[in-house]
């Protein structure tokens, strides 16, 4: 989504910082069930006997210092009140400057034909609202540093649409998953000797199927609703944004939006369906999302919640 004007990305935007890649170790430390060949029984599968070892501190590996590509353009500094603030700047065909402010800081957006000291005066112009939400982002940065990683164990609890379901481990002759509604539990089999990465990734596939599958169908549902048709859907790995719209009309939703309830996927999809009439942020851009979710407010805020108490899963 492109913001308009001074005006700013009104999303809630999160981000994950990349992990250090954890060495390779088995998913099992003890024998867990065989998933036994398919039978005509209705009786459920088999729960895992497997047991999770004690719970032991792992220390905290130190992440590797990320070096920009040389040509890389340096952050370009302002003198803004009391701070020295630094950005990022971009320039494009756009028509306005925009702003967006993500774990790296400040990113400005401007046309070629804007001149550096019109640059500086609208971010002096907004420096308000920038400093408040650099201090935000710095605050839920920390905060999700803080939180223990999931530990990826039978019975581990995951976030999906809203709730926790449980991770039920076992053993077969070939990967596959499988989730049962009724009782909320994932059960991942995996060939004997499978490392945590592959169940990860297995883990992580189930939910991008997931997310693709419900997210085309809450699409076609508030585009009926709104009038409009869009071009395409793809599904995004995006750190800092939950969506965007192209002026073509191209959607694209990131595929973690699978971890929250239905309702705030809704907000999502009906804002970037919006932007197919409105792309910008202006006042009929918000009519509009209002009127086919007229709880945005609410949604909005409440998503900005809800990813500060993500764990930290990938």
């Amino acid at each position: 989504m492109k913001p308009a004007s001074p005006d700013v990305n009104q999303l809630d935007l999160f981000g994950r910082e990349a992990q250090s890649p954890a060495a390779v170790k088995p998913v099992y430390t003890a024998p867990v069930w065989t998933v036994p060949a398919p039978s005509a029984s209705n009786s459920p599968p088999p729960v895992s006997p497997y047991v999770a070892p004690p719970a032991t501190a792992v220390p905290v590996k130190p992440r590797a210092l990320v070096v920009p590509p040389s040509d890389q353009p340096p952050k370009r500094q302002l003198m803004v009140g009391e701070f020295i603030l630094e950005y990022e700047l971009r320039r494009s065909t756009r028509r306005s400057i925009g702003f967006m402010i993500d774990d790296d800081g400040l990113r400005v957006t401007a046309p070629k034909r804007i001149s550096i000291a019109e640059i500086d005066n609208a971010i002096r112009t907004k420096q308000h609202w920038i400093l408040s939400k650099l201090k935000e982002r710095r605050e839920r940065r920390a905060a999700r540093l803080e939180k223990p990683p999931i530990e990826w164990i039978d019975g581990a609890q995951l976030p999906y649409l809203g709730a926790d379901i449980t991770l039920r481990l076992l053993v077969g002759g070939r990967n596959r998953s499988s989730y049962n509604p009724a009782t909320r539990e994932l059960s991942m089999v995996l060939v004997p000797g499978a490392t945590e990465t592959l169940l990860r990734e297995r883990v992580k596939a189930w939910y991008q199927q997931e997310a693709k599958v419900l997210f085309e169908q809450r699409l076609d549902v508030y585009a009926e609703r709104l009038g409009v048709r869009y071009h395409s859907f793809g599904l995004s790995s995006a750190g800092t944004r939950w969506g965007s719209c192209t002026a073509d009309r191209k959607i694209r939703l990131n595929w973690k939006l699978i971890h929250f309830s239905q309702p705030l996927i809704d907000y999502v999809i009906a804002h970037e369906l919006s932007h197919i009439l409105e792309m910008n942020h202006s006042a009929q851009f918000w009519n509009t999302v209002g009127s086919i979710y007229p709880e945005y407010e609410e949604a909005k805020n409440l998503l900005r919640k809800r990813a500060q108490e993500l764990p930290v899963l990938f």
